[in-house]
């Protein structure tokens, strides 16, 4: 797939020349390391995925920091949070020298309590989603944006099966221990049929048999793992803002989508969830 410029880029760019450090957040396979590997393409690449890098991270941070040459690119630093104070060290450093510590994390709630401890002040923070309409042509309500959804469309169905796997295996077990992952994969599918409605908990909860606390967790691991936005609705009166239930939408409609089964165009206009698709679709692109 060629290269497709991402609307974040010039912020990305400003960011990096006024900030010694910049995270990027954001849902897993958004394109977040294809952002920064193409912004910086000078920057030494370290995945904190990779099983041996993790094992030297762990026996020695301060000696692996010392063994790379910024500017750096720290892939999915969420798997290696005792790498930030180091960071902040070498930062507090030479803090007029920008540009040089570039992270990315998928996880945005433990992340965010590790750069609040360690880099308050000292990191820009962005967030990418994945592709909106305004940067492919090629999005669409039913496919949604994910990068390689849209290079390879007749392979999408395997695809999301595979994401909603890998999600539920490592970002929701590394978040919290849940055991049931197949009534949280119900879950799942029951918060896309809610797409576009209120927020009402109780209704998320009656049909899983769990908890009204249980279905508050499960929102707060969407939300920290980026799958989801809950929308909080307008009135002029701060107060009622902070009061008044939120709506529910899918950072990607191609995921929704999926998650209720809508594989064809066809299924999905003669669906009763077009109208919330279309609803959703919408606040992702301006989100």
């Amino acid at each position: 797939m060629r290269y497709v410029p991402r609307l974040l880029a010039a912020g990305l760019a400003r960011a990096a020349r006024q900030f010694p450090a910049v995270l990027l957040t954001g849902p897993r396979r958004a394109g977040k390391t294809t952002l920064l590997r193409r912004q910086f393409p000078r920057a030494a690449w370290v995945l904190l995925e990779d099983p041996d890098i993790l094992a030297r991270v762990r026996a020695d941070p301060r000696g692996f920091l010392d063994g790379l040459r910024p500017p750096v690119i720290l892939d999915e630093v969420q798997n290696a949070p005792e790498l930030l104070s180091y960071v902040r060290t070498r930062v507090d450093g030479a803090p007029r020298r920008t540009g040089r510590w570039l992270l990315t994390g998928s996880q945005e709630a433990p992340l965010m309590r590790g750069v609040t401890e360690s880099l308050a002040g000292r990191a820009a923070v962005l967030h990418l989603l994945p592709f909106s309409i305004a940067e492919s042509a090629k999005v669409s309500l039913r496919r949604g944006g994910y990068p390689e959804v849209i290079a390879r469309p007749a392979a999408a169905d395997i695809w999301f099966r595979s994401y909603v796997q890998t999600y539920l295996e490592r970002d929701v077990r590394a978040v919290t221990g849940i055991r049931d992952l197949a009534t949280f994969r119900r879950f799942l599918a029951l918060v896309a049929s809610r797409m576009g409605q209120l927020l009402n908990k109780t209704d998320l909860a009656a049909p899983l048999g769990v908890s009204v606390p249980t279905v508050t967790q499960w929102l707060s691991i969407l939300e920290i793992t980026g799958q989801i936005l809950l929308v909080p609705p307008f009135f002029e009166s701060f107060g009622k803002r902070l009061i008044k239930s939120p709506k529910l939408y899918f950072t990607d409609s191609g995921l929704a989508s999926h998650l209720l089964g809508l594989e064809t165009e066809r299924a999905l206009a003669t669906s009763p969830f077009l109208g919330p698709r279309f609803e959703g679709f919408v606040a992702g692109e301006i989100a």
